[in-house]
């Protein structure tokens, strides 16, 4: 049987922690770099930023400064305040957590088109997580020589709470998001929010289960250093997986066949993309060797916005009707000329 509170089985598990912590810190270093390009569209102002994008990149970059600080605590080599440093990636790891759960919630108000019955509740229940989330950073560290900053106390039961009412939360949000979406209707919806179904699907699986390890870990509270071991994997797949359905969604209505949008303090708003008016205006000059020239300036053909249809966030049609180019009316814009 081990003797998992022994000093040589924490420094064991310690020194697993150590390498461990690196190989995850390499994976999301890569996450980050082969999807920058997308965060400096908006820094570089060639995307239109909107506030649902700021719980994204908090998302993003709490994460990665939490990671870079327990880089940090794991290599340093001189005494500091391991105190510190640890309260500091506590509370940037714990905020990546709570702000993933959001960027999912934001959605899910969105389906709904923000109904009072569904904001309200979600809001409350996003700020009795955010207040599990700062408990949470209540744990001690301290500089051990030649050994560096170690873990020599944490609130398992506190943090156990925290990850299951993570789970908790998710599983609300899938839920509130599937039963709108399955509706008798579902012939009529778009492609996009199929993917919306099928991405909300693939994150609560995924965070899930990586929270599922997290909480076992918690709950059998092994020795100091076991019973976190798992949070941070849990942190890194929950913001992975959260951003990912963020830049999917965003690229999807930019260059699919639908406008992703934020109308009215929507989160997100389906409209065709015919939905302008008059198109510019074309100038033609014509000239011939006499230097007499004419110029003629033209319109295009407006779009009649009311023969195609408009979606609200659930895929459902709000105005207009189905396109029909069989049940137009007949114009008489080509009708010969009385005789």
């Amino acid at each position: 049987m081990v003797d998992w509170l022994s000093p040589t089985e924490i420094a064991k598990d310690a020194k697993a922690f150590d390498r461990f912590m690196h190989a995850l810190l390499g994976v999301y270093i890569w996450e980050w770099v082969v999807s920058i390009d997308f965060d400096w569209e908006y820094i570089s102002g060639r995307r239109k930023f909107r506030w649902p994008m700021i719980f994204y990149f908090l998302n993003r970059y709490c994460l990665l400064f939490a990671l870079v600080g327990i880089a940090i605590a794991l290599n340093v080599t001189e005494e500091i305040d391991c105190q510190a440093l640890y309260t500091f990636n506590q509370c940037f790891g714990n905020a990546a957590i709570g702000l993933a759960s959001i960027n999912l919630s934001l959605r899910t108000m969105a389906v709904w088109s923000r109904k009072w019955y569904i904001v309200f509740p979600l809001v409350a229940i996003i700020l009795a997580h955010w207040s599990l989330l700062l408990h949470g950073i209540l744990l001690k560290a301290s500089w051990v020589p030649e050994v560096g900053c170690v873990i020599v106390e944490t609130d398992s039961k506190l943090l156990a709470a925290t990850f299951i009412y993570s789970m908790a939360f998710d599983f609300t949000v899938l839920t509130l998001t599937a039963y709108k979406l399955v509706q008798p209707n579902a012939g009529n919806r778009s492609r996009l929010v199929g993917l919306i179904f099928q991405d909300g699907l693939i994150y609560f699986i995924l965070a899930f289960l990586s929270n599922l390890v997290a909480t076992t870990f918690m709950l059998l509270n092994l020795n100091p250093v076991m019973s976190i071991i798992a949070n941070v994997p849990a942190a890194i797949v929950s913001t992975i997986v959260a951003c990912r359905i963020v830049r999917r969604l965003s690229n999807f209505t930019t260059h699919g066949a639908e406008m992703f949008g934020s109308t009215q303090g929507s989160t997100i708003a389906f409209r065709s993309n015919l939905s302008k008016g008059l198109h510019p205006k074309v100038s033609t000059k014509v000239s011939n060797k006499e230097g007499v020239h004419v110029q003629m300036e033209t319109f295009e053909s407006p779009i009649d916005k009311a023969g195609y249809p408009e979606y609200d966030a659930a895929g459902n049609v709000i105005s207009g009707e189905a396109y029909d180019p069989e049940s137009q009316a007949i114009s008489g814009e080509f009708k010969r000329p009385p005789y």
